[in-house]
């Protein structure tokens, strides 16, 4: 029994000896420690805690139990179309996204570097340029004078000018083309800069060993030495199709037609800083937060299996 109790105490003085021997290292990841868990784990269990209480700012915060939560899934119509929303649009935009990413990274990979550079460029500065909200505002505006409308009336497809944004039809996929053509962030980086730095050896050994074609070099040899690129760009991925906000702003405004391009954090950022209820806000929050962990365990399991 004195065994049994000594045995997680000299666990712990293990620790702290192995900490102390460790100082100085531990010293220098403490300035990013104290930033992430002040910026980023604290606001996030905040967050958790008011979920559940009554708070409008003005007063001090009261406990509602999961009275937030009962009427977000029960008596918030809007919330529901909002869950559906977001769903689909991370479901295209996420793994479509990611997806394409990789295969524009790929496909540049094989250019010379003078090319590689440019097309970098190219591909990355939408999703840096608050202008694509501009173009596609411009590609698909209600009028003649939008280039879709001009072009599929001059090609006889319809007669009168679609009203793109405004139309229950054919808001979401604006939305979703805007998403895409502006998916290329720096999860399409981390896949140039991977592919860059895979060591043509493995190929040449690869091919000693049966190795025939593309395809089989891209999945035994690419994809295992890129986990670590192709686990970064899945948390980007998902991050951005689950934070779907600004493009619907600019291009729906708000609330869009029929809420047919509402999302989650459309609704937190309408009760959280139009209608001042951080109570409700936090539980959309934690809701999607739970949603995004989800996903990443998935994608997680899925990335495992590549190569095996």
């Amino acid at each position: 029994m004195m065994a049994f109790k000594g045995g997680p105490r000299q666990g712990v003085g293990a620790v702290f000896r192995k900490i102390w021997h460790d100082r100085v290292s531990y010293a220098f990841l403490l300035p990013f420690a104290v930033v992430f868990l002040a910026f980023t784990v604290l606001p996030v269990v905040i967050s958790v805690f008011y979920s559940f209480t009554y708070n409008n700012i003005l007063e001090t915060p009261r406990w509602v139990g999961f009275q937030n939560y009962i009427r977000l899934f029960t008596r918030d119509d809007v919330f529901i179309t909002a869950l559906q929303n977001t769903l689909l649009f991370a479901l295209i935009t996420g793994p479509g996204g990611y997806i394409l990413s990789f295969v524009v990274a790929w496909f540049i990979n094989e250019t010379s570097s003078s090319l590689r550079t440019l097309f970098v460029l190219i591909f990355y500065s939408p999703s840096i340029a608050g202008s694509v909200y501009v173009i596609f505002g411009v590609l698909f505006s209600g009028d003649i004078y939008g280039y879709m409308n001009g072009f599929l009336i001059n090609l006889g497809l319809v007669s009168d000018p679609i009203d793109w944004l405004n139309d229950t039809r054919y808001i979401k996929m604006v939305i979703i083309l805007c998403v895409l053509w502006s998916s290329m962030g720096a999860g399409f980086l981390s896949f140039v800069a991977g592919l860059k730095n895979v060591d043509s050896q493995y190929y040449e050994a690869a091919a000693i060993d049966g190795l025939r074609n593309r395809w089989q070099e891209l999945w035994y040899i690419t994809l295992p030495m890129m986990k670590p690129q192709m686990m970064f760009g899945a948390i980007m991925s998902i991050t951005s199709s689950f934070s779907i906000h600004e493009v619907t702003l600019s291009l729906a405004g708000f609330p869009s037609a029929g809420y047919a391009a509402h999302t989650m954090v459309n609704h937190m950022w309408d009760y959280g800083y139009q209608r001042f209820e951080m109570g409700y806000a936090s539980a959309i929050a934690t809701v999607l937060f739970l949603m995004m962990l989800l996903s990443r365990k998935l994608i997680n399991r899925l990335l495992e299996r590549v190569g095996h």
